[in-house]
């Protein structure tokens, strides 16, 4: 993470794993999965924005992923427009979703902002998505 995408703040909360007098961030600006330009934390739409340990940080950033990758996935079975519509796109986010689900499996995170089981049931449907298509 760049100092142009988190805001550091001094010891305090997580607002996503409750640890106390850690150092914490918030992500401000940056790009999703798809490379679409989100600001989260903009001063009229944020009223309490939240703050996350190192940890928490990149759970944060594996949930964003997951979300991008669940709303593009939504729109690809619905048969509208979506990023997922490429093959180069639809198997980027594939990878991703085993890499995310290989994290959550292997217990480098504690999961507090994501349920491992829906990680692995979008990943299981992207693949059989994507073998039905071929068919």
């Amino acid at each position: 993470m760049t100092e142009a995408n988190a805001t550091a703040a001094p010891a305090g909360k997580c607002d996503g794993c409750g640890a106390t007098d850690v150092p914490l961030m918030k992500i401000s600006l940056g790009r999703d999965f798809f490379g679409r330009v989100y600001d989260r934390l903009s001063p009229s739409a944020d009223l309490s924005p939240k703050w996350y340990c190192d940890r928490c940080s990149v759970e944060k950033n594996l949930q964003r992923d997951f979300r991008d990758i669940k709303g593009e996935f939504e729109k690809l079975t619905k048969g509208t427009a979506s990023a997922l519509g490429q093959a180069d796109q639809f198997e980027r986010a594939k990878l991703r979703l085993k890499e995310i689900a290989a994290l959550l499996a292997a217990d480098a995170l504690k999961p507090t902002l994501l349920k491992p089981e829906e990680v692995v049931a979008l990943a299981r449907a992207v693949e059989s998505h994507r073998a039905g298509a071929s068919a």
